[in-house]
């Protein structure tokens, strides 16, 4: 069974046509409203929740998009989680604006044939992303809903290196535990408290830097399109129905974003693709092995 943290913020109709397309008997759910975007979107969202089984609503909380408070939501997230059901065995954070490609069926299938693996972008940020290491080695404070950068510089954890990513994934029930709860990480947590997006890089940092978590295997499982911004550099263009083929031949899980304010012929399409057969039945990809020469052929082994 898998775990669903989904974080909210806007388009209320959209996200339930989201949970309607994730939602199956067994999994559990839990939904965080962006405190600032208000009362209304939140009873909404909570009334329409109510008929579900395995659903909660976790107690708003401002959820600022740069801030650890990100972090801190999706750690309470997996917190709650861990204890409405002990049966599940993965678990997958989402946005109200993201869509599945792959049905629920699909998805316990793929995880079931990669016990172990941790899906989560994850590279050396010295190495592969200098220009990001700003994010870090300055103190920041998030308050008010403002971040400031104090421009007071600091060093990173002795012994550890960091990573980053983004900030989705589809990880272990064991590294949701570890996470959570295991004191070694409150030297990370206390670190990137004062970090800038540290939701594209505290799970990283910890996962990588932490021994027994499993195979991480640098893949998401998102299909997302990531498009020049400004100062930010890169966000993800929303998908529309020019796009429909590719969505449609993906293998990734999920994609963002959509804006159905703007496009809502694509979600329809989208519902009706995760009832054909490909969205359905996961086929494990084959490998081919090379044995000795005097073999003469090739051997298909699963992955």
């Amino acid at each position: 069974m898998i775990a669903y943290f989904l974080l909210v913020h806007r388009f209320p109709a959209q996200f339930k046509r989201l949970f309607s397309a994730i939602y199956a008997p067994g999994n559990q759910y839990v939904v965080h409203v962006d405190k600032r975007s208000g009362k209304k979107l939140s009873d909404d969202i909570s009334q329409f929740l109510a008929p579900y089984q395995g659903v909660e609503m976790l107690a708003s909380q401002d959820a600022l998009w740069g801030g650890y408070s990100l972090v801190e939501a999706e750690l309470r997230g997996m917190a709650r989680l861990l204890e409405m059901d002990h049966r599940w065995t993965h678990y997958i954070n989402l946005s109200g604006q993201d869509f599945p490609l792959k049905s629920q069926s699909y998805i316990r299938q793929f995880v079931a044939a990669h016990p172990g693996k941790q899906f989560i972008r994850a590279v050396d940020q010295r190495k592969l992303r200098p220009d990001t290491l700003n994010r870090i080695d300055h103190v920041f404070h998030e308050a008010n809903g403002v971040i400031e950068d104090t421009q007071i510089g600091r060093t990173f954890l002795t012994g550890d290196t960091p990573f980053i990513g983004t900030q989705w994934k589809l990880v272990t029930r064991g590294f949701c535990e570890y996470v959570r709860n295991d004191p070694a990480v409150e030297r990370f947590k206390k670190f990137y408290r004062n970090s800038f997006i540290a939701d594209e890089a505290f799970f990283q940092t910890v996962l990588m830097n932490s021994r027994g978590q499993g195979v991480v295997m640098n893949d998401d499982l998102r299909m997302i399109d990531w498009v020049p911004d400004g100062d930010i550099k890169l966000r993800p263009r929303n998908y529309d129905i020019t796009d429909l083929a590719e969505l449609q031949r993906s293998k990734d899980l999920f994609a963002r974003k959509f804006d159905a304010e703007s496009d809502t012929e694509i979600l329809s399409l989208l519902e009706e693709h995760l009832r054909t057969p490909s969205a359905n039945i996961y086929q494990a990809p084959a490998i081919t092995v090379k044995l000795q020469a005097d073999l003469r052929q090739d051997v298909l082994i699963a992955a």
